[in-house]
């Protein structure tokens, strides 16, 4: 794994990152976009395209957001059949669990 997707991807659902991934490898779940780890190939084109700064390298993840490191293996150990392109497949439609502790954007 190379980049990751963190929390403030939630509720934006840009998807700047995805026009610019060389390799297809970023999906849509219900609130968020996920980069498939064994299929990223470290380009780092996504990071620079985010608007929201929501795409960090791996190795240099804040320690507050590295729980998204693990959620994002987790989500695609979790739903086998996201791979092989993210746009043949299209939206996978649910989040990993730790979406649950995450209020939707405009709740108080």
């Amino acid at each position: 794994m190379a980049y990751v997707v963190t929390d403030a991807c939630v509720d934006i659902l840009d998807q700047s990152c995805v026009e610019e991934c060389p390799v297809d490898c970023i999906y849509q779940g219900d609130r968020m976009m996920y980069i498939h780890p064994d299929e990223c190939v470290d380009c780092g084109k996504c990071m620079t395209v985010c608007p929201s700064d929501a795409i960090h390298w791996e190795h240099r993840i804040p320690v507050e957001l590295a729980p998204f490191t693990t959620a994002a293996v987790e989500f695609f150990e979790e739903h086998e059949d996201a791979a092989g392109g993210a746009s043949s497949r299209g939206p996978v439609g649910v989040d990993h669990p730790l979406l649950r502790e995450r209020r939707a954007t405009g709740e108080g």
